[in-house]
């Protein structure tokens, strides 16, 4: 394989220290750089300015793998931009990326799996909509977190939606993509899946899944050429 075709890895800096990774991730860079791989690194502050800079380069053709945070919407479309702008690909495009990212995206795959859930806008009557949805208590989130400070995220009365509103904007800065109001359910036993080409991917026994997944996505790769 060419080295402009090969995969290369992105990091994002040490907040202070913009020649060095970010410290969690010094030694995953490390031994990517003992496989001969290659890898950049960019600072998150610097994303869409015009003064970012990926150090090194990113090799034109090349294959992008981000290694790292979760990032907002906002951030990740900015990293592909960045990407892009090298002539280089992701891995992982922004519609990818959104569609594991957002609730409302990857719900329907599962929504056996999964409690029920209801999406509204941020300036929704949200009081009313729990009110008629008439439980005993409500699970709050964004489309990606719930609020795990301050008074969390399960409330019983229609009327306390405001306040974990208002402490999430405070804490996270943000309410991302909307409102997500999901059941609560006491003892619930968490069940992995995965999403792979628009099917659900899922385990009964131990190994099981990761031993489907890969031979999905090698299946996949081999009938696309990849």
């Amino acid at each position: 394989m060419p080295a402009s075709h090969r995969c290369t890895y992105t990091f994002f800096t040490h907040r202070i220290r913009l020649k060095q990774p970010d410290d969690p991730f010094r030694d995953e860079v490390n031994e990517i750089k003992r496989l001969a791989l290659g890898v950049s690194i960019v600072s998150l502050e610097e994303l869409g300015e015009k003064t970012c800079r990926i150090r090194p380069p990113i090799p034109r053709g090349a294959s992008v793998v981000y290694r790292g945070w979760m990032l907002a919407s906002a951030e990740y479309e900015k990293l592909v931009a960045l990407i892009e702008s090298h002539g280089a690909t992701p891995l992982i495009s922004l519609q990818m990326y959104l569609a594991c990212h957002h609730l409302p995206n990857w719900f329907a795959h599962i929504s056996e799996l999964t409690p029920e859930t209801k999406v509204f806008q941020p300036d929704s009557d949200l009081v009313g909509e729990l009110r008629y949805l008439g439980r005993r208590k409500f699970f709050v989130k964004d489309c990606v977190k719930s609020l795990k400070t301050s008074i969390g995220s399960v409330i019983s009365k229609p009327e306390d939606i405001a306040l974990v509103l208002t402490e999430m904007q405070k804490f996270r800065g943000t309410i991302e993509g909307g409102v997500c109001v999901r059941r609560f359910g006491e003892n619930r036993t968490p069940r992995r899946c995965l999403i792979v080409s628009e099917r659900r991917v899922g385990s009964r026994g131990r190994g099981g899944l990761c031993r489907r997944w890969r031979r999905l996505v090698c299946r996949d790769r081999i009938r696309s050429g990849r």
